[in-house]
């Protein structure tokens, strides 16, 4: 096993945290990151509910903060964790929907401990074997690797599908037995960004069915739901009460999540709630104090509003709180 800077960093892969979740019956909040103030109500959340976390970023997120930067971000989000908090939450860097096996291999260089590649655009065979080649080169550095079957619609930065294609449990078996990926992204009805489904009408169930079949083929495998945010609307309307034009933003229902998180679905991404809320909170500072130009004043109230939300996420949604 060759050495890897993510351990120097105080990182850790996901296989511990996996296993906990699955035996536990909850799922690991994964919340997307692109800058200070995100990161640290991600820790302090994560912290002051005894949760483990993974921080994930998309390539967009790590060409917009800066590989370097990103890097002692982590670290100092870990020393935050200890220090500040007195807390040994399990904390993970995780690269969200690597495309390339050049991506993948520059963030295991740079210290993550976890990277995604995503290569369910490609045909079934292609995907196994960019997704071998990605896992064959993360083992050496004891680094887990999530890979993708099926694929989401949505925007989600450079990840963009018009339609969903749910994910075929006849091929799971195969696909992890070729590539020893250490956990499965599937498709069963989420999908990415804030506009996920047609608004007027129901939102359609996940299909836990799919989700069933799969496990019966992959016992005790780890599973992964992307796209799962469930786009507040407390805070889509404060977003459009303060000169937003987020119409129609509808998300997947928090209770459908809960019901995911009792079975191998061990990991959930969370992305567009975060966003969401950081701009509701600005637009409003800027319409109730436009005289106000230090950004402390903004964007610490976002700050302190996205960590309140995702403290009801870990205990109320997840299920991941006290299990650190």
């Amino acid at each position: 096993m060759k050495e890897a800077l993510y351990k120097k960093l105080g990182l850790v892969n996901t296989r511990e945290m996996f296993k906990g979740a699955i035996n536990g019956g909850y799922a690991i909040p994964a919340y997307n990151f692109n800058n200070m103030e995100q990161l640290q109500a991600i820790i302090g959340a994560c912290a002051e509910t005894n949760s483990p976390v993974i921080i994930q970023v998309s390539s967009g997120a790590r060409k917009y903060a800066n590989q370097t930067m990103l890097r002692y971000m982590a670290e100092g989000a870990v020393q935050m964790a200890r220090k500040d908090f007195k807390s040994n939450i399990p904390i993970v860097l995780h690269l969200d929907h690597g495309d390339t096996y050049e991506l993948c291999v520059s963030c295991i260089e740079s210290g993550f401990s976890s990277v995604m590649i995503d290569g369910s655009a490609h045909p079934y065979e292609e995907n196994i074997a960019l997704t071998k080649k990605v896992v064959d080169y993360a083992h050496q550095y004891d680094v887990t690797v999530e890979g993708e079957l099926g694929v989401l619609a949505g925007i989600e930065d450079d990840v963009k599908a018009e339609t969903h294609t749910y994910t075929d449990p006849k091929q799971v078996q195969d696909f992890v037995g070729k590539t020893g990926v250490d956990s499965l992204a599937i498709s069963i009805g989420t999908s990415h960004g804030a506009y996920k489904f047609k608004p007027g009408q129901p939102v359609p169930p996940l299909r836990f069915d799919i989700l069933k079949e799969i496990e019966k083929k992959l016992p005790g495998f780890p599973i992964v739901l992307h796209g799962s945010s469930s786009v507040p609307q407390e805070y889509v309307q404060m977003v459009n009460k303060y000169g937003g034009a987020m119409k129609d933003a509808v998300g997947v229902p928090e209770e459908q999540l809960r019901e995911a998180t009792k079975s191998a679905v061990c990991k959930i991404n969370i992305d567009s709630d975060g966003r969401l809320v950081v701009t509701g909170v600005i637009r409003k500072v800027f319409v109730e104090k436009p005289a106000e130009f230090d950004p402390r004043k903004y964007l610490g109230p976002a700050r302190e509003e996205l960590k309140k939300l995702l403290i009801h996420k870990n205990q109320n949604v997840l299920g991941s709180a006290g299990k650190a």
